[in-house]
């Protein structure tokens, strides 16, 4: 049994398994979310953007063809190999810890699809912040879109089993210590493996919480991805805009 559960957001995110298991998420969605959030920043033409923990690139290159001069950064050597075909002149890719703040300034810095609230210790959450905060230029915007955790823990789906390309996925999803877990056990390659994804489940007071103690200020929240209005028990997910 194959199992990685330090920091599993290095070594999950980095396997061929976790893009097999999430291929099939919305490009449509997120190309509309993306849309919607940059009319609502007003972002000048040409902004630049900094897509803090991009994974493979699917919203820096969106964003990109709209226009803009974008950074993706992430911690998964793999994700970035695989968005670094992408690049150009205004699209590049690096390997970055979102801890620690990236070497320059931005009209925006979007971290998006629930990447934050993987950490160990609570201090890294700030630390985060706190970089983002360093990130953006003296006219730049933050964005956070992060799961809604009061309506993700009413709604959670215990047991789930999925089949991807051939590999039968089984999903056993809990909430413990005030974490949302999803445990996936397969096997592949002759191997049978476990993995463990957790997130914080972080409220809006948590974030503001955070914003408070970085000297963030906190401008709008929505509830989805067309820019809704934000309800703790309703919303499906906590988007936050700041500076």
């Amino acid at each position: 049994m194959q199992e990685k559960e330090t920091k599993w957001y290095a070594s999950w995110f980095d396997t061929p398994y976790y893009h097999i298991l999430y291929k099939d998420r919305g490009y449509d969605e997120a190309e509309s979310f993306m849309k919607n959030l940059v009319a609502f920043l007003n972002l000048p033409e040409k902004a630049t953007i900094l897509d803090l923990a991009c994974g493979k690139g699917r919203h820096s290159v969106f964003l990109n063809s709209m226009g803009y001069d974008v950074t993706g950064v992430d911690l998964s050597p793999n994700s970035i190999a695989y968005a670094s075909q992408f690049a150009n002149d205004t699209l590049r890719f690096e390997v970055h810890d979102m801890c620690k703040p990236y070497p320059k300034q931005f009209d925006a810095v979007c971290n998006l699809f629930t990447s934050f609230g993987y950490f160990e210790h609570e201090s890294d959450n700030l630390r985060t912040l706190q970089a983002i905060k360093a990130e953006l230029n003296e006219y730049g915007f933050g964005v956070i879109d992060f799961l809604n955790a009061d309506y993700v823990i009413e709604n959670l789906v215990p047991h789930e089993v999925k089949e991807v390309e051939g590999i039968t996925f089984t999903l056993h999803r809990y909430v413990k210590d005030g974490f949302i877990y999803k445990e996936i056990r397969f096997e592949a390659d002759g191997q049978e493996h476990l993995y463990t994804e957790k997130v914080k489940a972080l409220t809006l007071q948590d974030f503001e919480s955070y914003f408070t103690a970085a000297g963030i200020d906190l401008l709008a929240i929505f509830g989805d991805y067309n820019l809704g209005k934000f309800d703790q028990k309703t919303s499906t997910r906590l988007i936050m805009i700041f500076k």
